[in-house]
């Protein structure tokens, strides 16, 4: 991992007040344009900025300063650290404890059989497994394929829902639009319902007889005055 000034412009502020060095030295170390180390020492944009010693950190010696006072050509090097920070991993399947590792099969199988959006590389980082079991659950000839129970990764604690619905959405902003087929039947459109056909004829409206009426209401009414007489 490469050696970084820490603070530059802070370090720059305290070579600038406690040294001779000339401002393209201080600008090649502190990696600054050397107008504005200028500007440093005119005060011009050093203000609110305390100076940090490079010699209290560890990062210059006064030996190697002594040196550039001397030779304006010299450049500026980083002291070596007394400590060494080792470097950070490069990004990788997700870590998962060995208690949790028998459990990562079942856990594939759910993604691909509830998420089939996903790709390999998504169920790589969320189960903290490789291309090849993925490839080999898939297809079934996992070793222990048949032994295997769909179990969702969150409430085995493999990854967070957070994450598992981050990937999903991921994967579905590059996934095409479903077609026909798989949404399945939908309802049909307007200008195909207009044209069905009538299931029942329209009965025709029968003219009224009026004299047809009045004789019915008339033998009514003889009917009950005939049921009045009865009952005297």
């Amino acid at each position: 991992m490469a050696q970084q000034l820490l603070m530059p412009k802070a370090t720059a502020v305290w070579l600038v007040d406690n040294t001779a060095l000339s401002f393209e030295q201080i600008a090649t170390f502190c990696k600054l344009h050397p107008l504005e180390v200028k500007a440093i020492a005119d005060g011009e944009a050093s203000q609110g900025i305390k100076g940090l010693d490079p010699i209290g950190t560890g990062q210059l010696s006064r030996d190697e300063i002594a040196r550039a006072e001397g030779n304006p050509n010299h450049k500026l090097k980083l002291s070596e650290p007394k400590v060494r920070v080792p470097d950070s991993k490069r990004k990788g399947p997700r870590y998962t404890p060995v208690s949790k590792r028998q459990d990562r099969p079942n856990a594939i199988l759910w993604l691909v059989r509830n998420h089939s959006e996903l790709k390999d590389a998504q169920i790589s980082r969320l189960v903290g497994t490789t291309k090849s079991t993925i490839e080999q659950i898939r297809e079934r000839t996992h070793w222990n394929s048949t032994n295997l129970t769909p179990m969702d990764p969150v409430t085995l604690g493999l990854c967070t829902q957070i994450d598992l619905d981050l990937e999903v959405e991921r994967a579905a902003k590059g996934r095409p639009l479903p077609t026909a087929a798989e949404l399945g039947a939908t309802l049909a459109a307007s200008q195909e319902t207009e044209k069905l056909p009538f299931n029942y004829e329209r009965e025709e409206e029968k003219e009224i007889d009026a004299d047809a009426v009045f004789a019915k209401l008339k033998s009514l009414k003889s009917d009950r005055k005939d049921d009045e007489d009865d009952t005297y």
